[in-house]
């Protein structure tokens, strides 16, 4: 089937954040008194919000310290990190493959913020590429599937008509949540294995073979 709407996660699936995520949120929590995370650590919880991947990373933190490392990470991520973040090779060209078919609509479902997803949008110039957006800050965090449900009811699609794309189990869960279709992609974060067991509807294992086969059903 041709779905209508196409949600896209987007660090690990549409854009080659996952190192940056990683190393940034290693150094807060040493800077926070926390310990030292390993990148594995980091990669499991990529995809929630910031205040649910923290609880989950450093399980009894204090609130204090948790806001501190909230604060370092923030401030590494956006600050002390100024290398350039770029969308995984194809994806601008295939994007706009995608939005040259007509009645085709897109849209982000992510776990950053709306401040950072609004700041990558304007680096990037890619906010025009999508017809809706929803973040962890201003709905709730994934797997719940708020920020979809939202997504449908603004856009005016119905559930069939719909498929989410993802790299994590967390994004996969959400959409099963609601009866979407949803979609993995290995090349992220999260093992083929861990992604089956959310029964998408298939999986992808490159960029290309995702939006041939977007752009061909």
């Amino acid at each position: 089937m041709q779905y209508e709407l196409i949600i896209f996660d987007w660090d690990g699936t549409l854009m080659d954040s996952v190192p940056r995520i990683v190393s940034c949120m290693q150094a807060a929590a040493l800077e926070a008194e926390w310990g030292e995370l390993s990148a594995a650590e980091v990669e499991d919880i990529i995809g929630l919000g910031l205040p649910e991947a923290i609880a989950q990373l450093c399980p009894g933190i204090l609130p204090a310290q948790a806001e501190r490392l909230r604060e370092r990470y923030s401030h590494h991520f956006v600050t002390a990190d100024a290398t350039p973040m770029l969308f995984f090779a194809g994806v601008e060209a295939q994007i706009a493959r995608l939005r040259g078919r007509e009645q085709q609509r897109l849209a982000v479902a992510t776990g950053k913020s709306r401040r950072g997803l609004d700041r990558i949008f304007a680096e990037t110039d890619s906010g025009a590429w999508f017809h809706a957006s929803r973040t962890a800050d201003e709905t709730r965090s994934k797997p719940h599937p708020q920020m979809l449900t939202e997504l449908l009811t603004e856009l005016e699609v119905p559930v069939e008509r719909a498929v989410m794309v993802g790299d994590t189990e967390y994004d996969l869960e959400m959409a099963r949540a609601i009866g979407m279709d949803r979609i993995g992609v290995t090349y992220g974060v999260h093992t083929p294995e861990r992604l089956a067991l959310s029964r998408p509807k298939w999986i992808a294992h490159s960029i290309d073979e995702l939006f041939d086969r977007l752009y061909s059903e």
